[in-house]
């Protein structure tokens, strides 16, 4: 049985009962899960792969696992498509990405071996027909010495490809000898490659390695996401040590020279970025809800951890917005609209509770004082969002979300110029993720919290009212649907 068969054999005879698991982020069927990888559109789908592990709930040698979706919510479990099985990649299948093209389904990714005992990277393809893959005799296609001297051969992955014109391009996360960047490379044809230059490099020790390179065109802009590693928290920005940030060009040139890094979450789990065009031209933003120094397992879980819910992207102001992708309406169950609720001590509102929701509100005036929700909650179990005007922070606390472990618990950062005038919040079973201002700032939070605990509570402390749109989502529903392997 070769590495492949093995894995498949394993997550089909291991898989977890979706009902035991998120019902609309997509999670591993069984073992550990990081990175998104080959966020594209083929034949129809949306196809998602990742980096996994299925034999352990911790990190390990790299396969690709792989899931389809019609909607981006009901993920259908697909069989593993890499294995680390040849000489150019027995120490691991890292991640890339992929692209349509009139041969099949291209995937690029980064193989990992050994020269001389020194472990090495480089950039590998795989084609298939959305289901079945094979490597290509001719990898690597690209290779670490094809860059200038100086730069590292084991930090040196994560490719990106895409297709302008007659013209292919390709960025890889890559550092030299103190800093990290992002390399591009050029090809006529998809297959035959050459190193172009550095697209951007980390200045002020912002980084020391910059991985999972994003490009894409948005509203007449290029933008470059990358998830630099190492870097100091700055504020109330970049606190989680390894972030995912974007950089908006001022034109559609491919230039970033002078561009500020503008952080895509401010919460707790978030890394590793990924988008991918739908047909219908909008970008979509999904990425690995976790934290490599923090990761959140709860007690009974025969997989570990899941990835973020897809995000519409847009242009505000030079600023990436992010917004939950508008198909999760259609799951919808109950809808519950109010008009200034009055809040000031710590209330509930009829009907509006749950661990499967989607609900926005919207203040009928600036709050001046301390306005908080406590989500998940019981008698036991809460975590609390607190916006507060007097000192300028909004804060996110899952102290008592159930953890049982010394990780992260509070995550505070800045309220916007303009002050807070919506906060929409989206709510799996595991996972709360908070969309400020439509979607101007973001916060991703994992909670191992039984879902019994299921109050929402609000509370201000002066006199406040707010206006309410509460949706339930249909989670047995979604779970119904999905496919599982076989």
């Amino acid at each position: 049985m070769t590495k492949l068969e093995k894995a498949r054999d394993y997550e089909v005879k291991n898989q977890t009962d979706p009902n035991r698991q998120p019902a609309f982020h997509l999670t591993p069927p069984v073992g550990w899960m990081n990175d998104p990888n080959g966020f594209s559109v083929y034949n129809g789908k949306v196809h998602l792969f990742y980096q996994y592990h299925p034999y352990d709930l911790r990190w390990g040698p790299m396969h690709w696992g792989h899931q389809s979706s019609a909607d981006m919510i009901v993920w259908d479990r697909m069989p593993v498509v890499l294995a680390p099985d040849q000489p150019y990649d027995q120490d691991g299948c890292f991640s890339g990405t992929a692209i349509a093209t009139d041969a099949g389904h291209l995937l690029v990714y980064t193989g990992v071996t050994k020269e001389n005992g020194v472990e090495v990277q480089n950039q590998c393809l795989a084609i298939g027909d959305g289901r079945v893959y094979r490597k290509l005799d001719r990898n690597p296609v690209v290779r670490g010495e094809m860059m200038p001297a100086g730069f590292s051969r084991t930090d040196f992955r994560d490719p990106k490809i895409w297709k302008e014109d007659e013209n292919w391009w390709m960025v890889v996360g890559s550092r030299d000898e103190e800093r990290g960047q992002i390399a591009l490379f050029a090809s006529d044809n998809g297959m035959d490659w050459k190193y172009e230059r550095v697209l951007l490099a980390a200045e002020d020790g912002f980084g020391t390695m910059w991985e999972c390179p994003d490009f894409f065109r948005l509203d007449g802009k290029s933008v470059l996401i990358c998830s630099p590693q190492n870097v100091e928290a700055m504020n109330y920005t970049f606190h989680n040590g390894h972030n995912g940030v974007a950089f908006v060009g001022e034109s559609d040139a491919m230039n970033f020279q002078g561009v500020k890094a503008q952080p895509l979450d401010y919460g707790f789990d978030f890394y590793a970025p990924q988008t991918t065009t739908l047909p219908d031209g909008r970008q979509v933003l999904i990425a690995w809800m976790s934290s490599w120094h923090s990761p959140i397992v709860a007690s009974h879980q025969t997989w570990s951890a899941q990835m973020t819910l897809p995000r519409e992207l847009s242009l505000r102001n030079g600023k990436l917005i992010q917004q939950p992708v508008r198909e999760l309406e259609t799951w919808y169950k109950e809808t519950i609209r109010y008009k200034q609720v009055p809040i000031q001590e710590p209330q509930s509102v009829a009907g509006v509770e749950g661990r499967y929701v989607d609900f926005t509100i919207r203040f009928s005036k600036p709050a001046t004082s301390e306005f908080t929700m406590e989500l998940a909650k019981d008698e036991r179990y809460g975590t609390r969002f607190t916006v507060d005007p007097k000192k300028g922070i909004v804060e996110l606390d899952r102290t008592f979300s159930g953890l049982k472990e010394d990780v992260i618990t509070i995550r505070r950062a800045k309220i916007p110029a303009e002050g807070i005038q919506t906060i929409r919040v989206v709510m799996d079973l595991y996972s709360i993720e908070l969309f400020i201002n439509e979607g101007e700032m973001v916060m991703s939070c994992v909670i191992p919290t039984a879902e019994t605990a299921n109050q929402i509570v609000f509370g201000s402390e002066e006199p406040i009212e707010i206006d309410l749109d509460f949706h339930t989502i249909d989670a047995p529903a979604i779970r119904a649907k999905r496919e599982v392997l076989a």
